[in-house]
């Protein structure tokens, strides 16, 4: 999707046929899964061309012999890289800085990255009170739920705290440079204060600044068809 850059015609003719294997990246039919957006941005922003194409969960089609051939865990995203598939969002953002460093999705410090990566497996893994009761629906198609359980309260208190004690003060991202770390905090953040839940001022700027990556708006313009 993205048109070839100045960088990638100046690099080694080496790393330069690692460029043109082509990237295809599979995401839900909706647009709206967190993860796949995730990958979506990375791959803008290291402005790598890629094709993007859609599967409707709802009908099972990532189930189907075809895309569980590409798919270990049949979910998505996948990246298919040339003959190689990788499905989980965070392996395949991990992939992509080992194979295109170019433009870093993670901290160069050792310790921040691994804190990144730790976020991003957080994320994913806890908070299910949130994700079940705020889906993305809040976020992409506007579809308020209502009024959070006590389950959910408590671990979006839980990703307050962790999102306070993270963010430097007055830092508009979470390790002085951007990382995809920011874009999945933001995310999470999103379902809460899309929704109408309290949020603090300082919470509520994060996630509009974050937001407002020219990558982030790309997902956000993508064609979603109707619930």
């Amino acid at each position: 999707m993205c048109a070839l850059s100045d960088e990638f015609m100046n690099l080694p003719t080496k790393e330069r046929a690692v460029h043109e294997v082509p990237l295809h990246l599979f995401a839900d039919a909706q647009f709206a899964s967190p993860y796949a957006m995730s990958v979506f941005v990375a791959l803008e922003e290291k402005r790598l061309p890629f094709a993007l194409s859609t599967l409707d969960l709802d009908s099972g089609a990532n189930h189907e012999a075809s895309y569980a051939a590409k798919s270990l865990t049949q979910r998505v995203p996948t990246l298919v890289h040339g003959d190689f598939a990788l499905s989980e969002s965070s392996a395949i953002t991990e992939y992509l800085d080992d194979v295109f460093p170019e433009t870093p999705l993670y901290p160069q410090d050792r310790q921040l990255r691994a804190r990144a990566r730790q976020l991003q497996a957080w994320l994913r893994s806890d908070l299910l009170p949130i994700r079940q009761e705020c889906s993305t629906e809040v976020v992409f198609y506007a579809r308020r739920g209502a009024p959070l359980s006590s389950a959910a309260e408590a671990a979006a208190q839980k990703l307050y705290s962790a999102a306070d004690a993270l963010l430097a003060q007055n830092s508009a991202n979470l390790f002085d440079e951007w990382c995809i770390a920011d874009t999945d905090l933001a995310l999470m953040l999103n379902r809460l204060i899309l929704n109408g839940d309290p949020v603090s001022t300082r919470l509520v700027d994060y996630a509009a600044y974050q937001w407002k990556r020219p990558a982030v708006q790309r997902w956000l313009e993508l064609n979603r068809p109707p619930l």
